[in-house]
């Protein structure tokens, strides 16, 4: 390996134990559950969640033929410390503003959803971070996520529950800008292409993210959880029917494209996330999964072909179109039905609508800020363990014994 390159063996374990001992001592001073018996949030809930972030992502991530341990691996390596930070964070910020505190199965809910940002993220730059800039991106990210997510719900008075929303809109846009610093592999290297096997595992993530989406979206609601459920999962099951249709429609030879499916059908469950605990109707709910999917195939196809060219931008998951255009929808879709709702009271619904776009303006305006930032950070020098001609490659970090092969 060129000598530019640090050693991976020298700097991964040192890092991880210094920022381990560092949650140890902080989690001493701060974090208390005085209220765990009378926590607002069931087990069977948690686990719900505990399911999707773990197993779900997990899996979704593995569609690279030469990268599934590290996709699973270090999935499981970002869940781990994100929701030690985040939940430490939750704490600080308690005590800081003198808020209430929540209950330890509340706050560790929230904190593994938060984690979703940094996972989504992750999905941006899938195959070419190490593990030490994926650490240092855990950190910063979910600081940043819990400012702004602060931001909106002290000053704009954003719902709790809604500013959670906010995380895959977030995650895709932050990852867009970390990715934009990343020198692009090259379009001949095929490390970065999927095999039938490498895709049906991830399908699997994404039946696991299917399944579980209705806990995600309705776990928060202090009110019509059953309401968030059935409308997210009756959006996630038309944005499902119309990622079939469309991968037929839009495909050369008339054959479904794994690709299409295994993004468009979460999309109802991203989009309807805003609004599904005051949707009144399900058919409200079906014809956002519909769009949503529209939005999220017409979405890759130009994106892939038009602006990431152009942007020098290599999104390795397609979160932008799998999760950054479907949060966009969602939280317009929440503009228009807030309209709809409240147009009685047009002196106070201009403020409403204001509120609810300057959230949702502020939260892309942060994420692509400090990802652009984080993006400059982690190609430091100090920062860098692998060359592009890396990319993509789980022997670089994982130890194959059936193999003769070394690096």
């Amino acid at each position: 390996m060129s000598s530019r390159y640090r050693n991976f063996r020298n700097s991964v374990p040192w890092l991880i134990l210094t920022l381990e001992v560092v949650l140890v001592v902080l989690f001493y001073f701060f974090f208390s559950d005085d209220d765990a018996s009378r926590s607002s949030i069931s087990y069977p809930a948690f686990q719900d969640v505990s399911h999707m972030v773990i197993f779900g992502f997990g899996f979704f991530l593995t569609f690279l033929k030469r990268y599934r341990f590290s996709s699973t691996g270090f999935n499981l390596l970002i869940i781990v410390l994100g929701v030690q930070c985040s939940a430490l964070i939750e704490d600080s910020l308690v005590f800081l503003l003198q808020r209430e505190s929540e209950d330890g199965l509340k706050r560790i809910t929230k904190a593994a959803m938060s984690t979703t940002a940094v996972v989504i993220s992750a999905g941006a730059v899938l195959g070419k971070t190490n593990p030490v800039q994926l650490i240092l991106m855990i950190v910063v990210e979910i600081i940043v996520f819990h400012m702004s997510r602060c931001i909106n719900t002290t000053f704009l008075q954003v719902p709790d529950n809604m500013g959670m929303m906010h995380v895959h809109l977030f995650g895709a846009y932050f990852g867009l800008a970390v990715s934009s610093r990343f020198s692009e592999p090259s379009p001949r290297t095929e490390e970065n292409a999927s095999t039938p096997k490498s895709d049906l595992l991830s399908m699997l993530g994404t039946l696991f993210l299917w399944a579980f989406w209705p806990s995600f979206n309705s776990v928060l609601a202090e009110h019509d959880k059953s309401k968030a459920i059935y409308n997210t999962y009756f959006a996630l099951a038309v944005s499902a029917v119309t990622a079939f249709m469309l991968s037929l429609l839009t495909t050369k030879d008339g054959k479904f494209r794994m690709t299409d499916i295994h993004s468009a059908v979460l999309a109802g469950g991203v989009t309807v996330g805003y609004a599904a605990h005051i949707i009144e109707y399900p058919w409200i709910a079906m014809i956002l999964g519909l769009l949503a999917s529209v939005i999220t195939i017409l979405g890759s196809y130009c994106l892939q072909r038009c602006l990431n060219p152009a942007l020098k931008i290599h999104d390795t998951s397609g979160v932008h179109f799998t999760f950054g255009l479907p949060g966009v929808l969602g939280a317009l879709a929440q503009v228009v039905l807030l309209v709809i709702k409240k147009w009685t009271e047009l002196p106070r619904l201009g403020y409403l609508v204001m509120i609810d776009i300057g959230a949702f303006c502020l939260t892309i305006s942060v994420a692509l800020i400090t990802g652009f930032i984080t993006g400059l950070i982690l190609n430091l020098k100090l920062f860098k363990i692998i060359p592009v001609s890396k990319y993509f490659e789980d022997q670089f970090y994982w130890e194959f014994p059936h193999l003769a092969v070394g690096f």
